[in-house]
């Protein structure tokens, strides 16, 4: 049953039990955007920065909407705490922490910006910034690891090590959290696949796969390496106030998976069973990203022990939220589910506010959903219908 008073339960409370598929006191929710949203929110609402205070880690105003608009959820992550070595860093190229395309959370993001708006990260993705009407965004510039023709030349690429991360931080920035409002905080490690068919480039990483399998599972395990021992320091500084770990793959299309299940099993799983093993090792949760049409492997991941799926896109096939609540909502909680590509920019405020509903009613039944974006929310985005979003009247579940 759900609690009466919303005062009972903190906004770690209110997720812990909504992923434990129990119906807490009001639907809780996330927020997922781009820098370009995050500006004009602010910008309209102009939330009050004075009680959040300073940081080196996050930025006051974006945590001070967050607080406005009554998120419940706070994420740590991986490129928050990283400085590589001047040794492998980039002829002239400069840190950059909060001038982040790519940044779309309060958080600081540690990239090595370039002459001409390119830039590099830890593990050494090439990327270029591309403005559209609306915005920026980053893309694939080059992939470094193109012309690898052997595992020799593999092994020469800068492998980032864990003692380029220093996790100390965190209980402090744990504790200023804290001092307002008890969250529900999760730890965003990177990706397996996506970067490792972006270093070599996807075309030759998928040719790999069937023609010279040593590659890709030689990337992907170094990758792999670097996220189970980044995963066990964080978890460990956090001492135990890690509620969530949070990976992504993006391994299917609107139709279809992008590589067969077979594939799958032989190049990703085992990569995937090893960061959950680690989360599980300390009594945490586990949150795993895809888009596109994920049916197919919901019950493998349900199998390696992922507990919530995001983001729910809705519309790509077999991604029904009834259908995926009636077939797997037992055993899978879910986080996401606002459509990003119609109903958010191109629907109106009626729209939303359905929208909002339906899921609550659907994926929120007894517990099991909290509510965000399909995606980030992107720069063509209307004001009105992010606020429509979040409107506190939609969250209770009588409602």
């Amino acid at each position: 049953m759900p609690t009466t008073s919303s005062a009972l339960l903190s906004p770690r409370q209110r997720v812990q039990r909504a992923l434990d598929h129990q119906q807490p006191d009001r639907l809780p929710v996330d927020f997922l955007a781009v820098n370009e949203i995050w500006d004009r929110l602010i910008a309209h609402l102009q939330p009050d920065v004075s009680t959040v205070g300073p940081s080196e880690y996050f930025e006051p105003a974006r945590e001070a909407l967050l607080r406005q608009l009554e998120v419940d959820c706070r994420l740590l992550a991986y490129d928050m705490f990283c400085n590589p070595p001047e040794a492998v860093r980039h002829p002239g190229g400069q840190v950059e922490w909060w001038q982040v395309h790519s940044r779309s959370t309060p958080n600081r993001m540690w990239r090595e910006k370039l002459p001409g708006d390119e830039y590099y990260e830890v593990f050494g993705r090439h990327t270029r910034v591309s403005h559209n009407a609306t915005g920026a965004y980053e893309e694939l510039a080059s992939a470094p690891l193109g012309a690898a023709e052997t595992l020799s030349d593999l092994q020469a690429h800068p492998w980032p090590e864990p003692d380029w991360w220093d996790f100390s931080p965190i209980p402090g920035i744990i504790a200023q959290w804290d001092s307002h409002q008890e969250y529900h905080l999760r730890f965003r490690i990177g990706s397996v696949f996506e970067v490792a068919w972006q270093l070599r480039g996807l075309q030759a990483f998928l040719m790999d796969m069937a023609t010279e399998p040593d590659i890709p599972k030689y990337i992907m395990a170094r990758l792999t390496d670097v996220y189970v021992e980044l995963t066990r320091r964080v978890l460990e500084a956090a001492r135990g106030r890690l509620d969530m770990v949070y990976f992504y793959d993006d391994v299917a299309t609107q139709n279809n998976l992008m590589i067969s299940k077979d594939m799958w099993a032989e190049f990703i799983r085992p990569c995937h069973a090893r960061l959950i093993e680690v989360a599980r090792a300390h009594g945490v949760k586990v949150m795993y990203h895809s888009d596109g049409a994920m049916r197919a492997l919901l019950p493998e991941l349900i199998d390696l022990g992922v507990d919530v799926l995001n983001p729910v896109q809705a519309d790509a096939a077999g991604m029904d939220p009834a259908g995926l609540k009636t077939d797997f909502g037992a055993q899978l909680a879910f986080h996401g589910g606002i459509d990003i590509i119609k109903t958010l920019p191109r629907g109106t405020v009626e729209d939303v506010r359905a929208e909002v509903v339906a899921r609550r009613q659907v994926l929120g039944a007894g517990g099991g959903y909290v509510m965000a974006s399909s995606h980030h929310i992107q720069s063509d985005t209307p004001l009105e219908n992010i606020l429509a979003m979040y409107d506190l009247g939609l969250r209770a579940y009588e409602a």
